[in-house]
C-alpha cells in the first residue's frame, strides 16, 4: 500500500479531456496531469493505471499514456486490461492516477460494469484518486451516455458514473454539438451538456465549478423552450 503522505484526503477535481493532445500541454510552465498531481509527479511512489476498456486495450492507445508518465516522471505504470486480472484489479486498487481512454463508449462501459472495475475505480475516486477521461473516458465520467448505433430511431442514453452531473460530449464541433443538443432538448431539463472540443479539456471542480483547458468548453441548457447554448472560456 501506498505510504499515508501521499494519499489525499477526499476527492480530487475530475479531468475531462476531448483527446490525449493535453497530457502533453502546459498551462502556466507546467505539464497539465504535473500540476495536477500536486508534487507526486516523479515520486516514485505513485501508480498510474490506464484502463483500456473502451479501445480493446490497443497498445498504440497505451504507448502515448506511456510517453506523458515519462514527461512527469511517473515508472510505476500499467494497462489495466480487460478481462481485469487479479494483478490489474491490485494494481487498480492502490493506483493514484487512473486514465479512462477512449474509443468506445458502450464498449468500455459494459466492460467496466462486467468486471467490477467500475466499482474499484469508484473506490479509488473515494479514497482520493485523481481521475482523467479522455474521449470516452471523459464521457463515462458524466451524467448519460449517448448512443446512436443502436439501430433505432432515436437515441439510447447509457446510465454511467455520474460524477459529473451532465451529459459529456466530445470533438463533435464540426456538427456544432448537434448530437449534444438534441440530447439537452430530450431530457427536458433533467440535465445540462458539456461539450469538448478537440485539443481541449475541462477541470471539474469538487465544488461543481468548470475550468475550461485551452479552448472554449460549449455548455447546453434547455430553458423550457429550447435549448441555449453558451461558452465557457479559459482563463489563459
Amino acid at each position: 500500500m501506498p505510504d499515508a503522505d501521499i494519499e489525499h484526503l477526499g476527492v480530487q477535481p475530475l479531468y475531462l479531456l476531448a483527446d490525449s493532445q493535453l497530457l502533453f500541454w502546459k498551462q502556466r510552465g507546467r505539464l497539465l496531469l504535473e500540476a495536477a498531481l500536486d508534487g507526486w509527479a516523479g515520486d516514485a511512489r505513485v501508480s498510474a493505471a490506464y484502463v483500456g476498456a473502451s479501445n480493446e486495450d490497443q497498445p498504440d492507445f497505451y504507448d502515448i499514456f506511456e510517453a506523458a508518465m515519462d514527461a512527469i516522471g511517473i515508472t510505476d505504470r500499467r494497462m489495466i486490461e480487460s478481462s481485469f486480472g487479479p494483478e490489474d484489479r491490485s494494481f487498480l486498487e492502490r493506483s493514484q492516477l487512473i486514465v479512462l481512454a477512449g474509443g468506445d463508449v458502450r464498449l468500455g462501459w459494459t466492460t467496466l460494469e462486467k468486471t467490477g472495475m467500475k466499482d474499484a475505480i469508484l473506490g479509488r475516486y473515494a479514497a482520493g484518486a485523481l481521475l482523467v477521461g479522455i474521449s470516452a473516458g471523459a464521457v463515462q465520467l458524466g451524467a448519460y451516455g449517448i448512443d446512436e448505433t443502436t439501430g433505432s430511431s432515436g437515441t439510447e442514453l447509457l446510465d454511467l458514473f455520474k460524477l459529473v452531473s451532465m451529459v459529456i460530449d466530445t470533438h463533435d464541433e464540426q456538427a456544432n454539438w448537434a448530437r449534444l443538443s438534441r440530447t439537452i432538448e430530450s431530457l427536458q431539463g433533467a440535465a445540462t451538456g458539456l461539450g469538448i472540443a478537440c485539443g481541449s479539456g475541462v477541470i471539474v471542480h469538487t465544488d461543481g465549478t468548470i475550468e475550461a483547458l485551452r479552448r472554449p468548453a460549449h455548455q447546453f441548457l434547455f430553458d423550457g423552450t429550447q435549448v441555449a447554448h453558451s461558452l465557457l472560456h479559459p482563463d489563459d
